[in-house]
């Protein structure tokens, strides 16, 4: 069976048109699936319909603040990725950020490097944590297996008894 390609998919939440289009053509350039937004509200209206591998999100923004978002994307989707961008960096707000969740935390103008490695280091986090579930999961059901395996094998004694 050949195996599918699967993108990873990353939301941009910028009022700034300009932002959203670049970073959107930057990331598709290096494989990844986008999608944008310019408000809070259409970001979380995106992220429910949508399953995003990491979003990267501005601080401010018309409608609501990327705190606001960000502690709702933590609320409902705790594995997603959240990359904060601002114009308007302060001591307070990257604390918060990362207070709520955030798993980096860049200035603008934006360090397209930067932003690769913090993108990158994310993905791997997830995915890592991804796989520990998976054999958690895999351990968990060799144990029902076993224990569900034990209990015939003591079924069956009994009924042989009888």
């Amino acid at each position: 069976m050949e195996e599918m390609d699967v993108k990873e998919r990353i939301l941009i939440v910028d009022d700034d048109d300009g932002t959203c289009r670049s970073l959107s053509l930057i990331l598709r350039r290096k494989g990844y699936e986008t999608e944008t937004a310019g408000t809070g509200r259409d970001a979380i209206v995106k992220a429910r319909r949508i399953f995003f591998n990491l979003v990267i999100l501005d601080i401010r923004l018309p409608d609501v603040t990327g705190m606001e978002v960000l502690r709702t994307f933590r609320e409902e989707y705790p594995a997603r990725m959240n990359i904060i961008i601002t114009a308007y960096a302060t001591l307070q707000n990257a604390v918060e950020a990362l207070n709520l969740g955030a798993n980096a935390y860049i200035e603008k103008p934006i360090d397209h490097e930067m932003l690769d490695q913090k993108i990158e280091d994310c993905l791997k986090k997830q995915q890592e944590a991804l796989k520990n579930t998976h054999n958690k999961l895999v351990e968990l059901i060799d144990e029902v297996t076993e224990m569900r395996s034990r209990e015939q094998m003591l079924l069956n004694r009994y009924y042989q008894r009888i």
